[in-house]
């Protein structure tokens, strides 16, 4: 460890022998003695050291101690040095005044008493140790000031220039201080900047927010970052990301926070040029995959409707221009025949996924046994699936349970399920179809609710499959496979579409996987069957579309009926006309609905068949016209409508109109002549 630094003590005196007994004397107290015999010397001495004190004796040769002590006052260096006279020749009080007058400290009188001279030396060699360390210390001080302003000169040229806007706050988050850039993002002077001002020029629709989370920013004292809008008083709107952190004493007190704001204006308006950038790329992406998928659609559209239409157009040229034997007659017929329903099936899938889009497809909710729905559709498609040796299987649980919904709707959603595992399936292959019942917890908040029961169809084929990438589509309108693959099967890519909408109009769910048992794909359809799923006002209400299935059977006969069929379009009333007839009623037929009242009272019809749809006055105006006539005029006349408008609404209308039944184009033969029979009598009393 260092010692303390040793002082300087000037020894003036003309005798060695006085010096060396100073030396003795002064020894014990450790500090830096040094020795001068003239006035001369003493002063070279002091030419470049600082003494703490100067022992001075007054009768020297050449300058003597007073000429000495004057010459040392004269210089500023040792301006203030303390100096003690010593004499050993006379103490007369004018030689101690005028030592005195010279600035002297003390006057001592040889011999002196080492105890004194060793106790007044020490005290002026302590007294220039303190004057040293104060000096000391106002130079750190004075060059610790110089440095503060230094710094202080440094923030305030930062601050004044800085390119982001600076403020300082209290602990309570009130600012105590804000630099320029902060006033010019804020739009605040200096004295509206500070205290809480700053909040109220605020954006309104981001104050609340912004004051909330500045309040718990100072409370909890973690980091603050966000981004809100300040208002400036001409109007102006300017985006804003403000920063703070808290400020903490060494000690780890808090003093406040100090923190930044930048204004991110230009920034904010170039992310939302790039999102309106990204949203409109976006959208004319979808808009061009949109296009290239309608456009792939109207391409099927067109080639599924010219086929079948190829093979009838061209059969019915054939019959036309030569005769044919009764098995190809009939070949053709069968021909003809199927390819139109194939065309109606197509128009139909069409029709759903028009009202899928308008929102406007309902259903007629009631108790249904799924087993009966699943068995008519596999029934239906049966004779498809043998025309390709497709092993058809069923596994039904026991004891099923009736689900709430559409027997029609649940029997499509069945049929194009089943329809599209016998279309994709190779020769030979198989098809199984399973129902069974399950239950499944639902989650809620109180823990109490019941366990949900659904019925669970699953159709499973040992088709081509369902690449993984377009798992994810399979349900898409519009939406096929490669068509390298796909379009050998035919179709229009509409059949999922409308069964996922019908499953979820019924509270359900259905997905696509890939059958776990081998090639192929398994479709699992869930159907909750719980009445509260069911939104009472899509069920239709009392306005049902009268469907009596295909006739395969004996038709009731309708001899000695008389039926007034109305319809403009001539092909139509020559087909309804002929089948009528067919089955013995007397059938005259007109084409508009002036005629039609007017046959009323020639005619005296039983039953009134009446298209919908018709230039000048349509089926509605007819109906409504002929129920404001008498009884006896024909006003009660039974009637049904017939129609390609098979909405909801239409249906509902027709009834409300007068009619009493509702019927669908196309329609089957045997199909009209039972709701006329229905119409006109009870069933029981039908003939055969």
């Amino acid at each position: 460890m260092s010692s303390e630094p040793k002082v300087n003590i000037l020894l003036v005196d003309d005798y060695p022998e006085n010096l060396l007994a100073l030396e003795a004397i002064l020894e014990k107290l450790g500090q830096n003695l040094v020795r001068a015999s003239s006035g001369e010397e003493a002063l070279r001495c002091l030419l470049d050291q600082d003494f703490a004190v100067i022992l001075l004796d007054v009768q020297m040769p050449g300058i003597d101690g007073f000429e000495t002590a004057t010459l040392i006052r004269e210089r500023t260096r040792s301006q203030h040095t303390p100096i003690i006279f010593m004499t050993a020749f006379s103490s007369s009080d004018s030689l101690v005044f005028k030592g005195y007058s010279l600035g002297a400290v003390d006057y001592l009188f040889k011999p002196v008493k080492a105890e004194i001279l060793t106790s007044k030396v020490a005290v002026f060699v302590d007294l220039f140790k303190k004057t040293e360390e104060v000096k000391r210390q106002a130079a750190q001080l004075g060059a610790m000031n110089a440095e503060l302003r230094q710094s202080e000169e440094r923030f305030r040229s930062l601050s004044a220039c800085s390119p982001v806007g600076i403020f300082l706050t209290d602990i309570a988050g009130r600012c105590i201080y804000t630099n320029p850039r902060y006033q010019v993002i804020c739009g605040l002077d200096e004295a509206a900047s500070l205290g809480a001002g700053w909040l109220q020029s605020v954006y309104q629709e981001d104050r609340s927010r912004a004051i909330q989370e500045w309040s718990v920013y100072t409370q909890k004292g973690q980091e603050y970052s966000d981004e809100f809008r300040f208002q400036s008083p001409d109007g102006s709107i300017r985006w804003t990301h403000v920063r703070s952190s808290p400020m903490v004493s060494d000690h780890g007190k808090l003093l406040g926070h100090v923190g930044t704001i930048e204004d991110v204006t230009e920034r904010k308006q170039a992310e939302a040029a790039r999102s309106q950038f990204m949203r409109e790329q976006i959208a004319r992406q979808e808009a061009e995959a949109a296009n290239r998928i309608k456009d792939e659609f109207l391409a099927i559209l067109s080639h599924e409707l010219r086929t079948p239409l190829n093979a009838m157009l061209g059969w019915a040229r054939l019959l036309r221009t030569r005769k044919f034997d009764e098995a190809t007659t009939s070949k053709a017929l069968e021909t003809i025949e199927r390819n139109a329903k194939v065309q109606a099936q197509l128009i139909e899938d069409i029709l759903d996924v028009s009202r899928i889009i308008r929102g406007k497809l309902r259903l007629m909710i009631r108790p249904v046994n799924p087993v009966g729905v699943i068995e008519a559709a596999i029934d239906a498609l049966r004779p498809m699936a043998d025309g390709k040796s497709i092993q058809l299987e069923t596994k039904f649980d026991p004891g099923g349970d009736l689900v709430l919904g559409d027997p029609d709707r649940l029997q499509q959603v069945v049929w194009n399920l089943l329809s599209n595992a016998i279309k994709f399936t190779p020769e030979e292959g198989k098809v199984e179809v399973g129902l069974s019942f399950a239950q499944e917890d639902t989650a809620s908040d109180d823990g109490q609710a019941p366990p949900q029961r659904y019925a669970q169809i699953q159709v499973t084929d040992t088709g081509i499959g369902i690449s993984p990438e377009f798992l994810p589509y399979v349900f898409d309108r519009f939406r096929q496979a490669d068509s390298t693959t796909t379009r050998p099967y035919g179709g229009l890519g509409l059949g999922l579409a409308i069964v996922r909408h019908l499953v979820e109009l019924h509270g359900g769910t259905v997905e696509a996987t890939s059958n776990p048992d081998g090639p192929g794909a398994r479709f699992i359809v869930k159907l909750p069957q719980a009445a509260t799923l069911i939104d009472p006002q899509d069920a239709e209400e009392g306005y049902p579309m009268t469907h009596l299935g295909t006739v395969n059977a004996e038709v009731p006969s309708l001899a000695s009926l008389r039926v007034l069929v109305v319809d403009d379009d001539p092909d139509t009333r020559e087909f309804l006309s002929t089948a009528l007839a067919q089955y013995g009623a007397d059938v005259k037929i007109v084409a508009s609905a002036a005629d039609a009242v007017t046959a009323l009272g020639d005619f005296k019809p039983n039953v009134l068949v009446s298209d919908i749809g018709m230039p000048q006055a349509d089926g509605y105006q007819l109906i409504r016209k002929i129920r404001s006539l008498e009884a006896e005029q024909g006003g009660n006349i039974p009637a049904i409508a017939l129609t390609a408008y098979t909405r909801v609404e239409e249906r509902k209308r027709a009834i409300e109109a007068g009619f009493q039944m509702h019927l669908a184009k196309p329609i089957e033969p045997g199909e009209l002549v039972a709701a006329v029979a229905k119409l006109i009598q009870p069933a029981s009393q039908l003939q055969a």
